[in-house]
C-alpha cells in the first residue's frame, strides 16, 4: 500500500499540470494501453441511478476526423494534432424513461436486479422522474439530465489521463443541431437512441501552458 500522503501529492500535481490543452504534440501518440486505461475509468464511473446513459465515439478514420474539425469550431485546433479524439452521446429521452426497453435490459441483465427489486426501482425512478426533478414533460430537460451524467465519466478520464501524464482538452465548441446532424449522416446515433453530449481530445502538449491560476481555497470552499 502506497503511501497516502504520497498518493495525495501525486494527484494534486497532477492537477495542477493538467491543462485544456489548445495544442497537441502530432508527432507523439497514446499507447493502445494506456488509452484502454483511460476509457476503463470513463466505462466505470458513477451515474444517477446507475443509468450508465453514454456511450464514448473513439474517433479513429481521417476522413470522419476531417468532417469533425470543419463542423466543431472547437475541434478546429485540436484534429489532426491530438493523438485520440472522443465523441461522448448521451442517451435520448426514449431510451432513459423509467419504463423505456433499455433500462428493463439494463437493470436486468448487467445490474442483476431480482424482478421484484427492480420492479421497485423503476417505480422510484418514475418518482423520480415525474416529481423530483420534472423531466418527463420535455425532451430536452431528460437529455440534458442524461448529458449531465457524462461529465462525471468526462472528468474521471481527464483526472486519469493527467495522473498518467497524458494532456486533454474538454469540447463543447460546436452546434449541437450540426453535429447531430453529422453523427447521424454517419449512422452513429442508433435511430435517435443518442444525442451528441460533449467532445474531448487527448494527446501530449506541444508548448508549457501559463501557470495555473484559481480563486482561493477560502472563497471556493464554505462549511456550513
Amino acid at each position: 500500500m502506497q503511501n497516502k500522503e504520497k498518493v495525495k501529492q501525486d494527484i494534486l500535481d497532477a492537477f495542477w499540470s493538467r491543462h485544456a490543452t489548445k495544442q497537441f504534440d502530432p508527432t507523439k501518440k497514446i499507447s493502445d494501453d494506456d488509452f484502454r486505461f483511460i476509457l476503463e475509468t470513463g466505462r466505470l464511473s458513477p451515474s444517477s441511478l446507475g443509468m450508465e446513459p453514454w456511450r464514448f465515439l473513439v474517433i479513429e478514420s481521417e476522413e470522419l476526423r476531417e468532417k469533425i474539425k470543419h463542423t466543431a469550431w472547437g475541434a478546429y485546433g485540436k484534429l489532426p494534432e491530438a493523438s485520440h479524439f472522443v465523441v461522448i452521446l448521451a442517451r435520448t429521452k426514449g431510451d432513459t424513461t423509467y419504463n423505456s426497453d433499455y433500462l428493463e435490459e439494463h437493470y436486468t441483465h448487467y445490474k442483476m436486479l431480482p424482478e421484484d427489486v427492480k420492479r421497485d426501482y423503476l417505480t422510484k425512478v418514475e418518482n423520480f422522474q415525474r416529481d423530483d426533478f420534472q423531466l418527463l414533460e420535455n425532451d430536452r430537460a431528460m437529455f440534458d439530465w442524461a448529458s449531465k451524467q457524462t461529465y462525471i465519466a468526462l472528468a474521471n478520464m481527464m483526472t486519469a489521463a493527467a495522473q498518467i501524464g497524458i494532456d486533454s482538452c474538454p469540447i463543447e465548441g460546436f452546434s449541437y443541431e450540426k453535429m447531430n446532424k453529422l453523427l447521424q449522416d454517419e449512422g452513429l446515433l442508433e435511430d435517435g437512441s443518442f444525442n451528441i453530449s460533449v467532445m474531448v481530445a487527448f494527446g501530449y502538449r506541444a508548448k508549457e501552458p501559463n501557470p495555473k491560476t484559481r480563486r482561493p481555497f477560502e472563497d471556493v470552499v464554505r462549511f456550513v
